[in-house]
């Protein structure tokens, strides 16, 4: 009998530990990734020229690149920019918008990208998908992964703190994505593939259950793996869906109705994950997950992030509408304007004001 087996698209190296940044070079070349140390590498303006002072001693062969923002045409520039040079691999320093635009513009000069990530602020930095935003709003792109990812919790723990609460709001969301995903499953058919599901599921569960704080390594240890291998997770099922449900519906519902006053993606993501397990009957689950959210300060209300209850009924009322196709416990139940007041009301009494 023939054994069939897959091969996980996942990077050559994740090196998450204090000072790792410090060592960026040694590892890129014992990894074979650029043993020449001829790298583009993108940074932002701001953090990134203090990072660039001091990674660019031990990175003499490297050039540098500002990028502006967080857009298309960013990511285009970035990219025609890269092309006069011959370089081993791209290396994005930095937050999700720069690491984004490296993303983009690796695979559009057919480069390698390497990940250095300095903050935790979503599951985008291992994940083959580049968010940018167009003319049209926000794109997702599909690009391939990262061949390396490194974290250093020391810079980290320079970035602000937020940061890290959203990474743990974007987290936990697992929990419920997974959930949606079973859920179409079992009403439609949907196909669920068990290893993404158990790795985006697991990596919440971690993040959901650790005991310790936004200031303690060994929690910031465990959330940067969380969010590294929910990314895996993507790339194992080709989609979004392990970490992607209601909770993401109705953070892009925040973001479409509201885009001045969006709070943090993950902030979103948590709270429309509490909401959505409440939905589905698992109002445990949902107290639990509360409580969790708001002893690492992120919120469970949406007063608690600038809007009125009729705002967020609006949002969870139109959240369906950002992702056609998808199926979830929003698009299940199919709830009304009225109806979803009465849940909230009930939610809002489950978890404690």
């Amino acid at each position: 009998m023939p054994v069939l087996t897959r091969l996980i698209p996942s990077p050559v190296v994740v090196d998450i530990r204090p000072g790792a940044l410090d060592d960026l070079a040694c590892v890129l070349a014992d990894e074979r990734i650029s043993q020449s140390g001829r790298l583009a590498i993108a940074v932002s303006g701001g953090s990134g020229a203090r990072l660039r002072e001091r990674v660019a001693p031990s990175l003499p062969g490297a050039d540098w690149f500002e990028v502006g923002g967080g857009t298309i045409d960013d990511a285009v520039r970035l990219a025609g920019a890269m092309k006069a040079g011959r370089y081993d691999a791209v290396v994005g320093l930095g937050g999700g918008k720069i690491i984004d635009c490296a993303k983009f513009a690796a695979a559009r000069v057919g480069l390698p990208l390497v990940a250095v990530a300095t903050n935790l602020a979503h599951d985008g930095l291992c994940s083959p998908v580049a968010t940018l935003d167009n003319d049209a709003g926000r794109g997702s792109y599909g690009v391939p992964n990262p061949i390396a990812v490194v974290i250093d919790l020391n810079v980290i723990r320079e970035a602000p703190v937020r940061f890290v609460r959203s990474g743990i709001g974007d987290a936990v969301s697992n929990i419920s994505a997974v959930a949606d995903w079973e859920l179409s499953h079992r009403v439609n058919g949907e196909k669920v593939d068990g290893l993404a599901a158990a790795m985006a599921r697991q990596a919440g569960e971690a993040v959901l259950r650790h005991p310790g704080g936004v200031g303690d390594d060994g929690f910031l240890q465990v959330l940067a793996e969380s969010l590294v291998l929910t990314g895996i997770a993507m790339s194992v099922s080709g989609d979004s869906r392990p970490g992607s449900g209601a909770c993401h519906e109705i953070n892009h519902a925040f973001d479409l109705l509201h885009p001045q006053r969006a709070a943090a993606h993950g902030e979103q993501c948590g709270l429309g994950a509490a909401f959505a397990m409440y939905l589905r009957g698992a109002h445990d689950e949902s107290a639990a997950m509360a409580e969790v959210l708001r002893r690492h300060g992120l919120p469970v209300l949406p007063e608690e992030i600038g809007f009125t209850v009729d705002e967020f009924v609006r949002v969870v009322e139109f959240a369906p509408e950002t992702r056609p196709g998808r199926f979830t416990i929003l698009e299940h139940l199919d709830l009304k304007t009225e109806q979803i007041k009465d849940v909230y009301a009930d939610y809002v009494k489950a978890i404690g004001s």
